[in-house]
């Protein structure tokens, strides 16, 4: 197995590429790493494959995947894990906005202070603060939802032991959240190393504002899956049991107000003419959808053909 195999999906970065490259090699021989470079081209417009040719007719370190139209970044990494061989596994943005040289270090963590995944932390960043203030924002919701103590879960320059990326599925916009994705499959060994941020040099960014909403709505998604997947009955069952339960004591006690008024020979207004009626019903209605939409995501759960799936670290036969 050689040292390190480095994932870099890029999507329209012609210009950068020959000096990230460059840069790279330079890093590798000086450390003396064996070494191979996954290229995921996620459906460029420009002359990126072209370059990425050029590159490996250069040097068959430099290997390229190239999809056919743009899925997005989790979708380019998904495929280099999928071809990635090295013991320590980097991945980085083709930007040059993350350095190379902390490939070392980052190297040194997962090989020999036996850590499972390593994160950068961009302690001094270079982008405007339209950019940097929802990031942090978004940095302090992913921390506090999943337990993970990092300062900056999507940045692009990480560091995983392999058997870390052979264990997860990186979909949809979940880049972000590999993290939690690691955990979520039994590697707790996670830290982060302060990393050198370099201000964009070529192009501009290929991601907008958007980016936050669907960040956040991601961060509620992954956070209830890697909890609730192959148990959705102990979610939705437990709150539309506890909705319906206070909605049956409310309207038991309208009920119970309005016997004892008629017993006692007291006027007894409609219970249908109190706002609260219409509280308790709403509330057990609602909690008999809960608990069906949890029975039936616990027949989809068990029909599933992975439900006994689980990651088995060792056996002793």
């Amino acid at each position: 197995m050689i040292d390190i195999s480095i994932v870099i999906p890029l999507f329209n970065e012609e210009e950068s590429l020959p000096e990230l490259i460059q840069w790279i090699e330079k890093v590798m021989l000086q450390n003396q790493f064996t070494y191979e470079v996954w290229m995921v081209d996620d459906g460029s417009k420009d002359r990126s494959w072209d370059v990425i040719e050029d590159l490996n007719k250069k040097n068959n370190c430099i290997k390229g995947i190239r999809f056919q139209r743009n899925y997005g970044k989790s979708a380019a990494l998904f495929e280099g894990f999928k071809h990635a061989n090295g013991r320590v596994v980097i991945t980085m943005d083709a930007d040059l906005q993350d350095s190379p040289d902390e490939i070392p270090d980052l190297y040194n963590k997962i090989a020999k202070e036996r850590f499972d995944l390593v994160s950068g932390w961009k302690q001094k960043r270079f982008d405007p603060i339209t950019k940097t203030i929802p990031t942090k924002l978004y940095n302090w919701a992913a921390r506090k939802m999943s337990g993970i103590y990092l300062h900056d879960f999507n940045c692009g320059l990480k560091a995983y032991h392999y058997r870390v990326i052979k264990s997860i599925e990186v979909y949809g916009e979940m880049h972000r959240y590999i993290p939690i994705l690691a955990k979520w499959a039994g590697y707790t060994k996670i830290t982060e190393k302060v990393v050198q941020h370099q201000a964009r040099k070529y192009g501009t960014t290929k991601f907008g504002i958007e980016r936050f909403v669907f960040g956040f709505l991601d961060l509620l998604s992954i956070s209830f899956v890697s909890r609730f997947a192959k148990r959705p009955m102990h979610f939705f069952g437990t709150i539309g049991f506890l909705a319906f339960f206070l909605g049956f004591i409310m309207a038991l006690y309208l009920g119970v107000d309005k016997l004892n008024s008629l017993y006692n020979g007291n006027p007894a207004p409609l219970v249908a003419n109190s706002p609260f009626f219409y509280i308790a019903l709403t509330m057990m209605v609602l909690g008999t959808q809960l608990f069906l939409a949890g029975f039936l995501g616990e027949l989809i759960s068990r029909s599933a053909s992975n439900r006994n799936d689980y990651l088995i670290e060792k056996v002793i036969p």
